[in-house]
């Protein structure tokens, strides 16, 4: 019995550490053994079969993201790799890594992809997410998806944050103290989708983390309750 609680109590702890990708929608649970958010590229679940039966139909120029964080705050980023059972992320889909704050549900209603990234329709991919917390660890999760001109994005419904979480961009400060402009996506109220829209920085705060993980330099949060994508949107 003792046992069976340990077991319990250790399975809660390391759910509440971790995230969860909702859509696109997962490859597979990677809360549940042999997989491991902490191994690299994907939580250690291949692309299978049953995956690649059911990837998640994806608009030719960036689709809906739908995170469950279960950490106080985290750095993300985004990674696309192309083919039906890639290993390899080589194409960063925020040149500017993410700070997200509070434990719950973050919805992005669209991803908009870089223009030249040549997307064609049918075309297979994999969607990776990357996290580093309070302890430096990195932990992982991927999608497998597919292109298609019909795919559409999540609904208002479907689409919704939950209060308390936050999330920013991180924009590197340059020697002079400068900081370029970006188009960002507003993180509303309560329950509301993030929205698109242009503004000048709300809320600067320095931390020390650059957008490879690693402490390198003043780094700024720029806009309150926003996403910078450097114009991609």
């Amino acid at each position: 019995m003792l046992l069976f609680v340990l077991t319990l109590l250790l399975s809660a702890n390391l759910v509440s550490a971790h995230f969860e990708l909702q859509y696109p929608v997962w490859r597979g649970d990677s809360f549940l053994p042999p997989a491991s958010q902490y191994t690299f590229p994907c939580a250690n679940v291949p692309t299978s079969a049953t995956s690649n039966a059911n990837r998640t139909l994806w608009p030719l120029d960036g689709g809906s993201l739908l995170i469950d964080f279960h950490h106080p705050w985290t750095y993300v980023s985004f990674n696309l790799g192309f083919g039906g059972n890639t290993s390899t992320f080589n194409i960063s889909l925020n040149p500017m890594m993410l700070n997200e704050t509070g434990n719950g549900t973050i919805c992005i209603p669209k991803w908009t992809l870089p223009a030249d990234l040549g997307v064609v329709e049918g075309q297979d991919a994999s969607l990776q997410v990357i996290t580093v917390g309070d302890s430096g660890t990195a932990l992982y999760n991927c999608a497998d998806i597919r292109f298609s001109a019909n795919a559409t994005l999540l609904s208002n419904d479907a689409c919704q944050n939950s209060s308390g979480v936050d999330i920013y961009p991180l924009v590197q400060q340059s020697a002079n103290g400068s900081v370029s402009g970006a188009t960002t996506v507003t993180v509303t109220a309560s329950g509301a989708a993030a929205t698109a829209t242009s503004s000048s920085g709300a809320l600067r705060c320095v931390v020390g983390i650059g957008a490879d993980g690693v402490a390198d330099g003043a780094w700024i949060v720029v806009g309150m309750l926003s996403l910078a994508f450097a114009g991609w949107l």
